[in-house]
């Protein structure tokens, strides 16, 4: 018997976790990927699995997902990446929300992997806004990343988790960071945002202290204190790029402005 979730994805080159994500949710009505071109072994991976595919070129996280979620038929969606995985308990949990029918959208802890396992129990994760009504919920196009559907309704929150696996070793994270940190402060240049010298100066040792202390990494030992210093500069980088991003726009207005003594100065009559 399937569930009544239509589970879409996007993906590229996501070989090497999609058929663990797949599998995790076969028991769903519908699976839905929409690919932007991977060279790997994805698509075939998807079908494979029975996944309705569609390659659609990359139009940013936001847009992407939106068109996603225009493919899904079912009244419930799960929006899920390529190398996120879910289990029994959280399936079980998703299955009473349907029953229940009191909540619009849900709520429920990410269990990042990283060098090979989880953090500790002590250390706290992320929750994610991943289920929802299809009819209530769209993407902010206007976000280039950290895209997360806005929902109108009732939301709630369930004790289970998934498991990530793209922060699966410090190459991963140095690579996603750098491009999620360029996408962020495109964003804000965009949205007139203007950097802070006193926050490019002190954003780095606040990150830090909150997610080694606050946040609770301490309790996973060195990759605990290695995750907290990628966050911290992490944050760091973004307002960096931000701050790069108005020194070569000062100086291109600069450049664009005719020469004082040029301005002033007359024909010989």
């Amino acid at each position: 018997m399937t569930i009544p979730i239509s589970v879409f994805f996007v993906t590229k080159n996501e070989e090497e976790h999609i058929g663990k994500a797949l599998s995790s949710v076969a028991c769903m009505d519908e699976i839905i990927v929409v690919d932007s071109g991977s060279t790997d072994k994805t698509v075939e991976i998807a079908e494979r699995f029975g996944a309705k595919v569609y390659s659609h070129a990359w139009m940013g996280y936001a847009k992407q997902k939106q068109y996603a979620l225009s493919l899904c038929s079912n009244d419930w969606v799960l929006n899920l990446d390529g190398d996120e995985v879910i289990n029994e308990r959280l399936i079980k949990s998703l299955q009473a929300i349907i029953d229940q029918n009191t909540a619009d959208s849900v709520r429920f802890w990410r269990n990042d992997i990283f060098i090979g396992k989880p953090l500790s129990a002590w250390s706290k994760k992320p929750n994610n806004h991943r289920f929802f009504k299809r009819d209530k919920a769209h993407f902010d196009e206007s976000k280039m990343v950290h895209e997360s559907a806005t929902v109108k309704g009732i939301e709630t929150f369930i004790n289970e988790t998934f498991d990530h696996y793209g922060y699966g070793s410090i190459e991963a994270i140095t690579s996603k960071n750098n491009k999620y940190s360029s996408l962020k402060a495109d964003e804000k240049l965009n949205r007139d945002k203007q950097f802070s010298y006193i926050k490019l100066i002190t954003i780095f040792p606040l990150i830090f202290l909150k997610e080694y202390f606050i946040q609770r990494k301490m309790f996973s030992g060195m990759r605990g204190f290695i995750l907290a210093i990628m966050d911290a500069y992490y944050s760091f980088i973004k307002e960096a790029k931000l701050y790069e991003h108005h020194q070569h726009q000062a100086q291109s207005q600069s450049n664009a402005e005719p020469n004082t003594a040029q301005k002033s100065a007359k024909q010989p009559k």
